[in-house]
């Protein structure tokens, strides 16, 4: 969930990534301004974060892991990380964890150059990431504010009962709830959430339309470096308020223009010509290198068609919408069915499902050193996905903003690799059609590029 800055390198931007930068930059102002203006300010995390019920309570939300990437996109983060080790803190503790100490060490300064406010209230919504936890016990160490635990369970069975739901209720209603109005002397307003609720279905549908439109040839979006500026309004701040519906409402009308005149994505160099390879990936994306990432991928006509990544808050196109006439009940099933909560057959599942809908010639996974959330079980995935599917799998590695491990020359080279693996499971299956192998007898090709 990301809010890159558009005009990183010189990027290629469209009337969206100018929108969303004018939205990030808002609401950043409004942070800076904070305690002037009375309001209060509640740190919490993406996945499972609670938006709407935050916007009920008119205080602003700031999230520690958009902070962290957003120092990775301005490469400040090296310097973070450096400072938080030097504290301390081990070389395999998530680099986000490490940024964010750093930048509270360096003076809290967000992206826009404006000192962040200290929190009133730590809302923690564990959603599969032990990280967060330990996490927040290091924030609170550092705020001496209150904090409110919204335990959420794993789906370990691969689905959310009745029962859990009920448990994330109760805790809605009696932990969440009463902090909330504790720090802000006021009680919920019922009706002021139902209608941020509505508006946020509303901009669910036209993201999930939005994602899907990568089912075309060619793709008129890239669903992982482009997705990222998808996501980052519904993910983050936006979500439940007009500033997100109209967003929205402009991304789609301009995807819809993409797809009337036969285009290809939007890349930081301009418009992608030739759309060679139809990829999903699995993984966050780097962000100290984000747009020399990008390049390695659309200069070999790779559009990336699903992604992962862009369902780590949230599982929309799965068909979950936050409903206003079911308002708690509907916000302990949102938390429930972001990504990190799933468990690995149901990743497995939904990958595949990507490969075989959005007609994709392979899975690429990019593993992530530090984030035990997306890495662990990774390789199984790839390899189930590969026997599932009959596409080829392909593993690179990278950090989410420890520019140490992003080796630029050994992720393009692989990338290569990769692709040229593609390209020759394409020329093998030709031959076998020229010759009329019938398909019982057909050798099975298995590719992966392993580390």
């Amino acid at each position: 969930m990301s809010e890159p800055d558009p005009k990183a390198a010189g990027a290629v931007k469209d009337a969206s990534m100018i929108k969303q930068k004018e939205m990030i930059a808002g609401h950043f102002s409004a942070l800076s301004r904070a305690k002037e203006s009375g309001k209060k300010v509640v740190y919490t995390f993406v996945p499972g974060n609670l938006t709407e019920l935050l916007h009920a309570f008119d205080v602003l939300p700031v999230y520690p892991e958009i902070n962290a990437l957003q120092s990775g996109m301005r490469k400040k983060s090296g310097a973070y990380i450096t400072e938080a080790e030097r504290l301390g803190h081990s070389e395999d503790v998530c680099t986000y964890v490490k940024c964010d100490i750093g930048m509270l060490k360096a003076g809290n300064i967000g992206p826009t150059g404006e000192k962040l406010p200290e929190p009133d209230l730590l809302l923690l919504s564990y959603t599969g990431c032990f990280t967060f936890m330990k996490w927040f016990e290091l924030l609170k160490r550092e705020y001496h504010c209150p904090v409110a635990m919204l335990h959420v369970p794993y789906q370990g069975d691969g689905e959310f009962t009745p029962a859990m739901r009920d448990y994330v209720v109760d805790q809605l209603r009696t932990e969440v709830i009463p902090k909330l109005e504790q720090i802000t002397g006021k009680k919920l307003d019922e009706a002021k959430l139902e209608e941020a609720l509505a508006r946020s279905s509303v901009a669910e549908d036209d993201l999930v339309w939005v994602l899907e439109s990568a089912k075309n040839k060619p793709s008129p979006i890239d669903a992982y470096f482009g997705g990222v500026y998808y996501i980052g309004p519904i993910f983050t701040a936006f979500r439940g308020t007009d500033l997100a519906v109209d967003y929205y409402r402009t991304l789609r009308a301009e995807v819809q223009q993409r797809l009337d005149l036969g285009l290809g994505p939007l890349t930081p160099e301009g418009e992608m010509k030739n759309e060679r390879y139809r990829l999903v990936v699995e993984g966050p994306p780097n962000w100290t290198s984000f747009n020399e990432f990008w390049k390695m991928f659309a200069d070999e006509g790779a559009v990336v068609v699903a992604s992962s990544y862009t369902k780590v808050g949230g599982m929309y196109d799965a068909g979950f919408r936050h409903d206003p006439t079911r308002p708690l009940e509907t916000l302990a099933e949102y938390c429930a069915g972001c990504y990190t909560n799933l468990n690995l057959p149901s990743r497995i599942s939904m990958l595949e499902k990507y490969v075989r809908e959005y007609s994709a010639d392979g899975l690429l996974i990019n593993s992530v050193k530090s984030c035990n959330s997306f890495s662990a079980g990774q390789l199984m995935i790839l390899r189930e996905v590969e026997q599932r599917t009959g596409v080829p799998g392909g593993f690179i590695e990278t950090d989410l903003v420890d520019p140490r491990y992003f080796s630029a020359a050994n992720v393009k080279n692989r990338i290569e690799s990769y692709l040229q693996m593609i390209e020759q499971k394409r020329r093998n299956a030709g031959a076998r059609v020229s010759v009329q192998v019938p398909a019982a007898v057909a050798p099975k090709t298995r590719l992966a590029v392993l580390p």
